[in-house]
């Protein structure tokens, strides 16, 4: 772990060190550790957020959910069978370990490693993440995280899209001295744009910094900022707060964002950086469903028990352990 890496990160494009004047490096304003908790068939997950951290202090995120890293034995794997969302987009990247796709908008497929599945949700759909039959029949490591992106009230309707990123289509940089990879999934660093493709402005990355390796990258002002650690532990922010894996530090203002690997640590600081434009609108939802006021979330119901946001495939209402 992770599946995207380089032999050599003196050969990516660096980011950039902040200058020392004139930037202004964000300070931590707050600390969440994720709580624990089973979802979908009974697999474990860690979330950071909403909890301590609502949705609405997440603006314009709304939940992330982080699986592993774990191993499963031969026929433990398992994963969310079909169910429906609206009014929003998921982000599912894996790291190590593989998920098959299934959706009534006709997306779909294996997301690999180092590969991302980007979903939106919109109008609604339903779909399905199982264990790829090669997973649940021979076990093996998984990593993965889900985000949540939230969509305006003026998107919330808009046409179901899917969106396979492929890891070797990751914009991959380094930091200034060449002690983190960094991998943009979406948004914007330093003048550099990842593949996704997103309705809500937002920048969402995974670095790994080797021991004692610092990276400084510059965060658009008018955007929240989170650093979320999946493994290892360093400190972050200006002023260096620590910070190990499961946590989830908020950043306030600021123009760049500061992380350092702990100096002598058995594994890499590895942590995913994300923030956006916040929407700031009323937030209303209920399960698997996210809109602006109760009554389009009833309205969500209803749709659902009517087949409007669509119906499984014959072929595959039959329970089923694997994809």
């Amino acid at each position: 772990m992770p599946a995207v890496t380089v032999d050599n990160p003196l050969t990516l494009p660096r980011i950039p060190r902040p200058a020392a004047d004139g930037s202004s490096a964000r300070r931590v304003s707050g600390i969440v550790t994720a709580h624990r908790q089973l979802e979908g068939a009974g697999f474990e997950v860690r979330r950071p957020f909403p909890g301590r951290l609502s949705m609405r202090d997440a603006d314009p995120f709304l939940f992330m959910d982080h699986l592993g890293p774990q191993y499963y034995d031969p026929g433990a794997a398992t994963g969310a069978p079909w169910h429906p969302h609206r009014g929003f987009e998921t982000v599912t990247y894996i790291m190590d370990g593989e998920i098959a796709h299934h959706d009534t908008n006709g997306g779909g497929g294996v997301i690999g490693e180092g590969d991302t599945q980007w979903m939106t949700a919109g109008s609604g759909i339903l779909h399905d993440e199982l264990p790829t039959e090669r997973m649940y029949k021979a076990g093996g490591r998984m990593h993965a995280v889900q985000l949540w992106v939230n969509l305006p009230a003026a998107l919330k309707m808009t046409r179901p899209r899917y969106q396979s990123i492929t890891g070797d289509a990751l914009r991959m940089l380094t930091s200034d001295d060449g002690g983190a990879l960094v991998r943009l999934i979406a948004g914007d660093l330093a003048g550099h744009v990842g593949p996704g493709v997103t309705h809500t402005p937002i920048t969402y990355a995974h670095a790994s910094l080797a021991a004692d390796a610092q990276l400084s990258t510059p965060w658009n002002p008018a955007y929240s900022a989170m650093a979320y650690v999946l493994t290892g532990h360093g400190s972050v922010g200006a002023e260096g707060r620590p910070l190990s894996a499961g946590q989830l530090a908020v950043f306030g203002p600021g123009d760049h964002v500061t992380l350092r690997a702990a100096r002598k640590a058995p594994e890499a600081f590895e942590v995913l950086l994300l923030g956006g434009l916040p929407i700031r609108e009323p937030i209303a939802h209920y399960g698997p469903f996210v809109m602006n006021s109760r009554k389009e979330i009833l309205q969500a119901v209803e749709d659902f028990e009517k087949g409007k946001l669509g119906r499984v495939p014959a072929d595959q209402i039959a329970p089923r352990n694997f994809a």
